[in-house]
């Protein structure tokens, strides 16, 4: 397993992406998805990593940072291929991301995902995200779930 930033635009990313919108949206109504554009993942305050097995581009992630509600670290975009669970890629993908803040001085990371998904929410419990109200611009949504950790 080898994870390394990646260009969001290139093709390979844009197929993870394209195959994450379509899990998303069998799982939730447009207005319950708050997913970030492939464009939006090229911004400056944003890092955007692959997760690659045998070369090939299996898994994502992302995270931005922000300071709209004090100075934190949103993580957005964790997707891997269904053939490719359960392989501690999601978990590794994370711990990238948490050690990219880490680097840049940021102490919080948060995040939003879903009530219909209990292996992330397992995973976020699993790696010490506790539940919390909506931050940011986020408002209450009944499909949401709003996590953060500390990152020491």
């Amino acid at each position: 397993m080898h994870i390394k930033p990646v260009d969001p635009l290139s093709p390979e990313a844009q197929s993870l992406l394209s195959q994450s919108d379509a899990y998303m949206a069998a799982l939730y109504p447009a207005e319950s998805n708050h997913l970030e554009s492939a464009q939006a993942l090229r911004q400056p305050h944003v890092l955007f990593v692959g997760a690659h097995l045998d070369g090939a581009l299996v898994g994502c992630g992302a995270v931005k940072t922000l300071d709209d509600d004090g100075t934190y670290g949103e993580i957005k975009r964790v997707f891997v291929l269904d053939a490719h669970r359960g392989k501690g890629l999601s978990k590794a993908i994370m711990q990238t991301l948490e050690a990219h803040l880490r680097a840049g001085g940021v102490g919080l990371a948060r995040l939003e995902t879903g009530i219909h998904q209990p292996e992330a929410l397992g995973l976020y419990a699993k790696l010490g995200y506790a539940a919390r109200e909506p931050f940011g611009a986020y408002a209450p949504d009944p499909l949401s779930v709003f996590m953060e950790k500390p990152l020491a």
